[in-house]
């Protein structure tokens, strides 16, 4: 449906919001089964002690179609009130076609352009928020934007270093133009493509195939990660990202209420806060509970600050995320009147 462009005054921003995550909880005892590690190591190095795991009988597109639903119906809106659909995720339900075709075909909401947005890894949702974003100003749509991730069915269960650190889950936000709508005042954004071969999964594409031979060695589901440079990467991308976006936005980090970032692991996150000399209630964290969810993360966090009332009307509220790529955004965010709370859990 095409709608007229957002008359003035009418903020354009975050209309709903959704999460799904998973019934399993996973301790981090549970991993000793699977690799040489406890509790104790795995919390020294990332902070996280649980994280929720996809039931056998869940693909990313059921997950992403629960948080779907949470959003509209947080929104008040139905299928139908749906213009276009943005779904950034780096575990897909399948290689082709996107997951975000599976889900408009089940969410019911008509023969809408829906595409995902992948390979952007951690920083996927608040990218697709930027591009709902530009959809609304120029052409008047309500986006569905959803952030997904089922990565524990895709990675190596046997690397203590990286599997320890992700969990499932989804998270959703409908945007678009309205009186009430958690209002986007600017967004940054950026790559180096130069860093991309020290965080990804590179089984899989047309540069190395899937074959038997990789399958037995279990490379297909090695993720490469160089630890180190991640950790600095993540540090200076998602500071620098954040006082970017406050100057575009003309404000300064004293007049910031929280800071909502990627959850990564909870080194990371210190790391940032005190590069920008935040302290510990400024800033939301919740990767203790849920571990690495990528995209996932950030409307995942956003929610539950908003669900513990750590949000009040007219805060301004900072995004900042950053993922394989290396991609890096940043969002800023003013809360008007506070929607409804159903998440879909």
């Amino acid at each position: 449906m095409h709608r007229p462009a957002p008359l003035d005054g009418q903020p354009i921003g975050l209309l709903g919001l959704g999460i799904y995550l998973p019934d399993r909880v996973m301790t981090n005892d549970e991993w000793a089964e699977y690799v040489d590690t406890s509790d104790e190591w795995i919390v020294a190095r990332t902070g996280i002690h649980t994280r929720r795991i996809a039931a056998d009988d869940e693909s990313t597109a059921d997950l992403a179609l629960a948080a779907a639903g949470a959003a509209l119906a947080d929104g008040g809106f139905e299928p139908a009130d749906i213009d276009e659909i943005v779904l950034a995720t780096d575990t897909p339900e399948v290689f082709a076609p996107d997951t975000a075709a599976y889900v408009q075909a089940r969410l019911g909401v008509g023969q809408i352009p829906c595409y995902d947005l992948a390979g952007s890894g951690c920083a996927g949702f608040v990218l697709a928020l930027d591009v709902a974003r530009s959809r609304a100003l120029a052409d008047g749509r309500r986006v569905l934007v959803i952030g997904v991730e089922l990565i524990t069915r895709l990675m190596n269960w046997k690397d203590r270093n990286t599997c320890v650190l992700f969990g499932d889950a989804a998270g959703a936000a409908v945007v678009g133009s309205g009186a009430g709508a958690i209002e986007i005042l600017a967004a940054t954004a950026g790559t180096d493509g130069t860093r991309s071969d020290i965080l990804g999964l590179e089984t899989g594409g047309t540069r190395q195939p899937v074959t038997m031979e990789r399958v037995r060695q279990g490379l297909h589901k090695n993720l490469v990660m160089d630890g180190r440079e991640v950790f600095r990467e993540a540090v200076r991308r998602m500071s620098e990202a954040s006082l970017r976006v406050l100057v575009k936005a003309g404000v300064s980090m004293d007049d910031v209420a929280l800071v909502v970032p990627h959850q990564a692991n909870l080194r990371i996150l210190n790391a940032v806060a005190a590069r920008l000399g935040l302290s510990e209630e400024r800033v939301f964290i919740n990767v203790q509970q849920y571990g690495n969810t990528g995209s996932a993360s950030v409307p995942v966090a956003l929610w539950e600050a908003r669900d513990q009332g750590r949000i009040k009307p007219g805060d301004l509220v900072l995004l900042t995320a950053f993922g394989a790529g290396f991609h890096w955004a940043a969002m800023l965010l003013r809360f008007q009147e506070s929607p409804g709370m159903d998440s879909g859990c």
